[in-house]
């Protein structure tokens, strides 16, 4: 089906789970569906949004965190492509443990950290102060903890563009051309914060920009709605870039964090988590997409 919509099967691939588990859940009215010509649909955004909220009821219910699923970790925040790679290889080499993502966006995966909704905090926050990242936001948006920062990798992000076509994008300088249609990440995604700091920078308003209000939540769903047509340009990773053959103008280098508190840094399955992060098995995996440098992964940036 459409990259919005999926179908039964696909959504039970999705959540992991029996089509069997799925017919049960819509007959119990406890996921978001419509039926269309007699067959049932679920929009992904409203999936993702049950998957979040359903985490976060269960564990204010605990009034603790808990974990479902023994060797469990609950992470939020910030998305990349090559993420889904490292947790599966993850799931490979250490079957024992399990992470279950979300992608909420930098600033809410630190928010859910502070409330104990989440183990992880996935971050690339950018001060344009001190030119740092994600530690000078940690007494801001958790300031009930005194985390830990590890390095997971840094990437190459810039314009996303289509290689053809009519509108040529050039980057800042047509930016607010309304002929050009532009696609949005979310409000307190990294790249949203990014963006919006350039923006007041460059003096552009963000009410001149076609497609300001057209957000989605993922680099590849930039890098789709390139490809299909919805929108001309985007902001996202260099290896986006490489994986629809879309056209890159480069931005910025920036660093991608993992954020918890000290006490899950010690847990067996962070252990094994930056173990797998410094694999062999990983870094060849992603080494031929490029735009990642893996320099400082597993090196902990900050600590109480």
């Amino acid at each position: 089906m459409s990259r919005e919509l999926m179908n039964t099967k696909e959504v039970a691939r999705y959540l992991d789970i029996h089509e069997k588990q799925v017919y049960l859940l819509i007959k119990a009215g406890k996921i978001p569906c419509t039926k269309i010509t007699g067959k049932w649909i679920f929009p992904v955004k409203l999936i993702d949004e049950w998957l979040q909220n359903s985490i976060a009821d269960g564990l204010r219910k605990a009034g603790k965190r808990v974990h479902s699923v023994e060797g469990s970790l609950l992470a939020a925040g910030s998305n990349d492509p090559v993420m889904d790679i490292l947790i599966s290889t993850f799931k490979k080499y250490h079957p024992a443990f399990t992470i279950f993502s979300a992608n909420t966006g930098s600033v809410n995966g630190l928010k859910a950290l502070n409330a104990g909704l989440t183990d992880i905090a996935f971050s690339h926050l950018l001060d344009p102060r001190t030119g740092d990242y994600n530690i000078p936001f940690l007494k801001e948006y958790c300031p009930d903890h005194q985390p830990v920062v590890v390095n997971l990798f840094y990437r190459r992000i810039g314009f996303l563009a289509g290689r053809a076509g009519k509108k040529i994008f050039n980057g800042w300088e047509n930016l607010a051309d309304k002929r050009l249609r532009f696609v949005n990440r979310q409000s307190g995604s990294g790249i949203r914060v990014l963006l919006d700091d350039e923006l007041k920078k460059r003096g552009i308003a963000p009410e001149k920009i076609t497609g300001y209000d057209a957000e989605v939540y993922t680099h590849l769903e930039v890098g789709l709605s390139i490809v299909s047509g919805e929108a001309d340009c985007g902001i996202a990773s260099a290896a986006t870039a490489k994986i629809f053959d879309l056209k890159f103008l480069p931005l910025i280098s920036e660093r991608f964090d993992m954020i918890l508190d000290q006490k899950t840094f010690f847990e067996p399955a962070v252990q094994a988590f930056i173990e797998t992060l410094r694999s062999d098995e990983f870094r060849k995996r992603v080494e031929n997409i490029g735009g990642y440098d893996f320099k400082d992964s597993g090196r902990i940036l900050h600590s109480p």
